[in-house]
């Protein structure tokens, strides 16, 4: 699972229809994670952007990465980012 997005980077470089793929995902407590969202130009390509987010997850929820997914499309840097 994926997100593609066009965004800005803090260096000022435009990527258009860019991948967003959530790694390392880490449980820090029963309800809280964090996890990295790397951003590639592709999926071949090597990454050119990396944040760390933290959210809130349920343990009776679906799984942390589709949790991630779902928090990370609610934020204004990824809102209205597609799946791919």
């Amino acid at each position: 699972m994926a997100l593609k997005k066009t965004v800005l980077t803090a260096s000022g470089l435009q990527a258009i229809d860019a991948y967003h793929r959530i790694e390392q995902v880490q449980l820090l407590s029963k309800n809280t994670m964090s996890f990295n969202v790397r951003s590639y130009l592709t999926s071949e390509k090597p990454k050119f952007n990396e944040v760390n987010f933290s959210a809130s997850y349920s343990l009776d929820g679906s799984n942390p990465i589709k949790q991630a997914y779902e928090y990370l499309k609610t934020t204004p840097e990824f809102a209205g980012a597609s799946d791919c």
